[in-house]
């Protein structure tokens, strides 16, 4: 009888930048005046614009059913803008970058700056918890509460069959 013994690989350990498409999509769904309070003061200073706030239109796909063809849905507003942060002033030297909906420059710019706060590995336990978790549970309520409301007015469908050879009502026993 053969033996072989199996030692598990331990899990690779996930690095910060495995969440980023995670948080981006977090951050551009947060409301401005939320991340107004949480990143203005890292704002300040000297940023190092790689790609000013710019806004433009991009085309949105959809399938029918879900599963079925794509088909080009229509044209949405977009802002996109690339940063550095004032290394001095936030001790981060990473590159943030942020696509948001709409045409806010402002929201743009703040979600760039946190996705930078965000990759860097000595800041990012800080962030995280500052940012992200308080943003996810927002966002995690709205979306029970947008179901909990539609599941409110749901409207169950049924059908009541008649038998067949039942026919008193049109019989004319009297």
């Amino acid at each position: 009888m053969l033996h072989h013994d199996y030692t598990p690989t331990p899990a690779p350990t996930q690095t910060p930048a495995a969440n980023r498409p995670t948080w981006m999509a977090l951050l551009a769904r947060a409301p401005l005046t939320w991340l107004e309070t949480h990143l203005a003061p890292q704002c300040a200073g000297d940023l190092q614009w790689l790609r000013p706030a710019e806004t433009g239109l991009m085309m949105v796909q959809g399938r029918a059913g879900g599963s079925g063809q794509r088909f080009n849905l229509g044209e949405v507003r977009v802002t996109r803008c690339v940063l550095k942060p004032d290394v001095t002033r936030t001790g981060c030297q990473q590159v943030g970058v942020a696509y948001v909906m709409g045409g806010s420059h402002r929201h743009a710019q703040l979600a760039a700056v946190a996705d930078a706060l965000l990759q860097e590995p000595a800041l990012h336990a800080h962030w995280s918890s500052l940012l992200l978790q308080p943003l996810q549970q927002m966002q995690d309520a709205q979306a029970q509460q947008k179901n909990a409301k539609a599941q409110a007015t749901r409207v169950e469908f049924f059908t009541v069959a008649r038998e067949a050879g039942s026919g008193s009502d049109d019989e004319g026993d009297s």
